[in-house]
Parts: structure tokens; C-alpha cells; sequence
């Protein structure tokens, strides 16, 4: 439901056309653009850190940096994501998107215990986790709302968070999910030990896999009421080629309020898969224009990662 299982196959390749191109952060000047990685230099990028002794978990370009909020973009933005993942491959491409287009930039790691291994943990891990790094960001930001960018598993800690803190919409301006598991994975992993009566044995080593599971006890505390809290505003997006949440409804909120967006219905011929979403080009607008709708962009149809 990450990004760690999906690279193998570009490794090597990646690695060796990609690795004297290599920007660290912290090496571009503000005058710079930041570097909006694709999937094949956020792998390349990976493999060096590892091979260099860097930790492979850092901040993306642009992220975590001391910033002050515009008047244009008031809220930082905390970026949360899937699993197993880590901050710097969740987030390579967005984070810098954002950074780039004026956002003051937030993620962390969580819910794991190493570098490839975060988000593996339940929302009652997570959950608390990246509620206090919101109360963080706030703090040194001066800003009394963020909004959160949440990518799979991490789409599920972002609307659990919001569903079951009653002050939600105190702390949170707007809430972005990329392939969220809202009405629960009935393929892939997490179905088949559905299917085969395994989800015991799986939820001992991987706690989100349960929760986003149909009739947990999280997925059934998500849904006892409306998910939507008042004052705060949601998007999800979703691929129609989404082989882990499908079909679409699967993501979709379908509240009054909410906007649930397919990728396909604005670009047909983009054969995005799960996690490619996080570096689909057609999806960087959509992400603008969702945290920043009284600013719309233009969406300009790409060709993301198939799965």
C-alpha cells in the first residue's frame, strides 16, 4: 500500500543514471526552484542516501525548513504519509511542489520503527503522533490552522485524526487525501487475509492493515456519523486504476461538502495507479486547487506511475 514495494525494478537502472545529478537538501539557494522528484529520481535519491550513509527518511527539498506563512497561503501544510513509507519517498514531489508554490512545508515519520517501515502502525499509534506534530507545526509557525496532505494509509490517520479529535476544525483549515481507504480494502494483502481469515495474524505486525479493513473497529468509529467535520474542507483523489482501493466509491466520502475527484474524469488517458499518485503530474493541480480553491490552476494531464 506504499511506495517500498514498488521499486525494485528501477533500482539499479535509476540508481546509476541518475545518482551524479543528485541534489541533497539543502543545497539549493531560494533563488533556486526546488527539485520536484519523480519516481525514478526519488528511488535514484533513496539508494544514494543509503549508500552514502545518509538517512534515507530525511525531509524532501523544501520541507521542514523554517518558514513564516503568507498572507496568500496562511496555513502550513503537513504532509502524512502511506505505508510502508517514510517522508522523503511519500512526499519527493509533492513536498517540493508545495514548497515551490509558496507553502510553508511540514511532514514527519511515524507510526513505524525504521526508515521503510513508517505508517505500519494503527491509528492508535499514528493517530497521536501526528496530532502532536500539528500542535508543533502551530506553534512554530504562529498559524492556528494547518492543513494536512494525507497519502494512503496516511489518508486514514488524516480523516480518523479529524473525525475523533473534537477540536478538529480548531487546528485544521482543509484535509487533501490521496487514495484514501474511506469505506475500507477488500483486495491486495489486506483483502486476502479477509478472505482467508487472517486478519489476526496480520494485525500483529501491521496495525493499519486492520484499521483500514472493512468492519474494524476503526473503520466502524470513522463511520458512525458523518466523516466530514464542520468547518474543515475535504478533497479525495483517486485513480480509476487503483488496484488497491477500487473501485473509486471505495475513496470517495460522498458527503455534502466534500469533493471526491477521479483522475480520469479530467484526464482519461492517465493510467495512474495507488501510490504513482504521488508523483502523477496530473495530480499536482488538483492538489492546488484543492487547498487553495479561490486560486485554481489548470490541470495539465500527464502519464503518473501504474501502480
Amino acid at each position: 500500500m506504499g511506495i517500498r514495494e514498488c521499486v525494485g525494478s528501477v533500482l539499479a537502472t535509476t540508481a546509476i543514471a541518475l545518482v551524479p545529478n543528485i541534489v541533497a537538501p539543502g543545497t539549493v539557494t531560494a533563488a533556486d526552484p526546488l527539485p520536484e522528484a519523480t519516481f525514478e529520481e526519488m528511488v535514484a535519491r533513496e539508494v544514494w542516501f543509503v549508500v552514502s550513509g545518509q538517512d534515507p527518511a530525511q525531509s524532501a527539498p523544501g520541507v521542514n525548513v523554517p518558514c513564516t506563512p503568507s498572507k496568500a497561503h496562511p496555513r502550513p501544510v503537513v504532509l502524512v504519509h502511506g505505508f510502508p513509507a517514510n517522508q522523503y519517498n511519500g512526499f519527493a514531489h509533492l513536498g517540493p511542489k508545495l514548497a515551490n508554490a509558496g507553502y510553508c512545508v511540514y511532514s514527519l515519520n511515524y507510526g513505524g520503527t525504521n526508515a521503510f517501515d513508517g505508517g505500519i502502525d494503527g491509528v492508535s499509534v499514528s493517530v497521536p503522533q501526528v496530532s502532536a506534530f500539528i500542535d508543533r507545526v502551530r506553534a512554530e509557525t504562529g498559524a492556528a490552522k494547518v492543513d494536512l496532505l494525507g497519502h494512503s494509509g496516511g489518508a486514514f490517520v488524516s480523516l480518523y485524526l479529524a473525525k475523533t479529535d473534537p477540536a478538529a476544525a480548531d487546528r485544521i483549515g482543509a484535509i487533501v487525501v490521496l487514495a484514501p481507504p474511506t469505506n475500507g480494502i477488500t483486495s491486495g494483502l489486506i483483502g486476502g487475509a479477509t478472505q482467508l481469515g487472517l486478519r489476526g495474524l496480520v494485525a500483529g505486525v501491521c496495525g493499519i492493515c486492520e484499521d483500514v479493513s472493512p468492519g474494524s473497529v476503526a473503520m466502524t468509529r470513522l463511520h458512525d456519523g458523518p466523516i466530514a467535520r464542520t468547518g474543515i474542507r475535504y478533497t479525495t483523489i483517486v485513480s480509476a486504476h487503483d488496484a488497491m482501493v477500487s473501485p473509486p466509491a471505495a475513496a470517495a466520502i460522498a458527503e455534502d461538502g466534500v469533493t471526491d475527484l477521479v483522475v480520469q474524469d479530467q484526464c482519461p488517458d492517465d493510467p495512474v495507479g495507488h501510490s504513482g499518485l504521488a508523483y502523477d503530474p496530473s495530480v499536482d493541480a488538483m492538489v492546488l486547487n484543492a487547498l487553495d480553491p479561490g486560486r485554481p490552476v489548470p490541470v495539465r494531464c500527464g502519464s503518473g506511475p501504474q501502480f
